[in-house]
């Protein structure tokens, strides 16, 4: 078994991945051998993880797909065994508490189609731009279910039912009718 004092610890996984993405932007303008041997390396680490998760029970397939790493690796090579929709909805729990620090809330509202939907509430007390329409936290919504879920296309705000203002009733005019006063109260 591999010694784990040698694995990377996240942020500077991060750091690596954040390099590869400048790395490979800088290869895409001018295709060649080097491309095209990332984009077989690529297909080469996809295929053996997807044979991986086919040899794997449902508690390690769990396992896999929750460790942030490989569960962008199996997102990026299409392998991710859970669904879009509950990756996104697990993404918006990850952000609630910290909306709701800032005096808003955060529901997942489901996916429409490509889009994701989140309803923003702001709390009571805390202004319009603290929790729910303030445009960072709607940003950093966006970017967390993008990243864990492109297959969708975008991220939706819904309003809070507690904030939507009824829609005015309409009366028809002709059902007002003119009261008579009575003669004796004239």
């Amino acid at each position: 078994m591999a010694d784990t004092a040698v694995r990377l610890p996240d942020p500077a996984v991060e750091a690596r991945l954040a390099r590869l993405d400048e790395v490979l932007a800088g290869l895409e303008p001018a295709p060649g051998p080097a491309l095209e041997a990332v984009r077989l390396l690529t297909e080469v680490y996809g295929e053996a993880l997807a044979r991986v998760l086919d040899g794997a029970d449902e508690r390690l397939r769990e396992r896999l797909a929750d460790d942030e790493l490989l569960g962008h690796l199996l997102v990026l090579h299409d392998i991710h065994p859970e669904p879009a929709e509950r990756r996104a909805a697990r993404a918006v729990e990850k952000l609630r508490p910290a909306v709701r620090e800032r005096g808003g809330d955060l529901a997942w509202a489901g996916v429409d189609g490509q889009v994701a939907r989140v309803r923003l509430a702001s709390g009571g007390g805390c202004g319009s731009g603290c929790g729910g329409g303030s445009a960072e936290i709607v940003e950093a919504v966006r970017d967390a279910v993008l990243a864990v879920a492109p297959e969708l296309t975008s991220v939706e705000t819904v309003p809070d039912a507690a904030e939507r203002k009824p829609a005015p009733a309409f009366v028809p005019l002709s059902t007002i009718r003119r009261r008579t006063v009575p003669e004796e109260v004239r």
